[in-house]
């Protein structure tokens, strides 16, 4: 399985502390992409290293974060994965951009997952301007699958200024269903397209702002995500 590091995390998993793995490949070019160097990497473990690395931290650890990339480009490892963390007795959580709905299924069918962080990038019928492919609609069905299977539900969208607008995000939360929605702040570095390496970060306080405005039309706990205050409950 292609693995491009891992790391200990008391955030990505809330309240729970968690080795977080990032599973390299994914087929998407998200301009704003921080993770670029996971898209083609190479670097291969094996299950037992994993199983070792897990092992090696699982006395004080809560739970397990299958993140990217993305994953579900690798649904076979990561269902081999999930279930020996739950043979182990800890949480399980998924980081995916569900454009595979089918992938997903199968491992929501197994059981596997308590918690999902689905990266919706804009509303379902504008995801060709972020990815350049029109995919929303597969994004839509894993939210919906997701939903039907009863486990907790994480939207997350990352705010780029040129890319999005307010009225982007305020459309995007009336079609959505989820326990929570994280507006995050767009970061200019390390990111897949040069030319957002000079658009401004955008101010935190006026990610709140926008979080509260569109608090009232969304029937769960809004966030938001900086790197200045981490991450707030609006």
């Amino acid at each position: 399985m292609y693995i491009g590091g891992s790391v200990i995390s008391s955030v990505e998993f809330h309240g729970n502390m968690s080795l977080v793995i990032f599973m390299s490949k994914c087929p998407l070019a998200c301009r704003y992409c921080h993770n670029v160097e996971l898209l083609e990497d190479n670097t291969e473990k094996s299950f037992e290293e994993i199983t070792q690395e897990i092992d090696s931290s699982a006395d004080f650890l809560d739970a397990i974060v299958i993140s990217g990339g993305e994953p579900l480009v690798q649904t076979d490892a990561v269902i081999e994965i999930l279930k020996y963390v739950r043979q182990i007795g800890l949480k399980t959580k998924l980081d995916t951009s569900g454009i595979y709905p089918e992938n997903l299924k199968r491992i929501l069918d197994l059981g596997l997952l308590d918690y999902v962080s689905l990266d919706v990038k804009t509303t379902f019928s504008k995801y060709r301007k972020i990815t350049g492919a029109n995919i929303g609609f597969q994004v839509k069905k894993s939210m919906e699958l997701i939903n039907q299977a009863g486990v907790h539900l994480e939207i997350r969208t990352t705010y780029v200024p040129t890319l999005h607008t307010k009225k982007d995000i305020i459309n995007l939360v009336d079609e959505i269903e989820a326990e929570v929605y994280t507006i995050q702040q767009f970061r200019n570095k390390n990111v897949l397209d040069p030319a957002l390496e000079k658009v401004e970060v955008p101010n935190p306080h006026d990610l709140a702002d926008l979080a509260r405005e569109i608090k009232p039309y969304f029937n769960g706990i809004v966030k938001v995500k900086s790197g200045e205050f981490g991450e707030q409950v609006i």
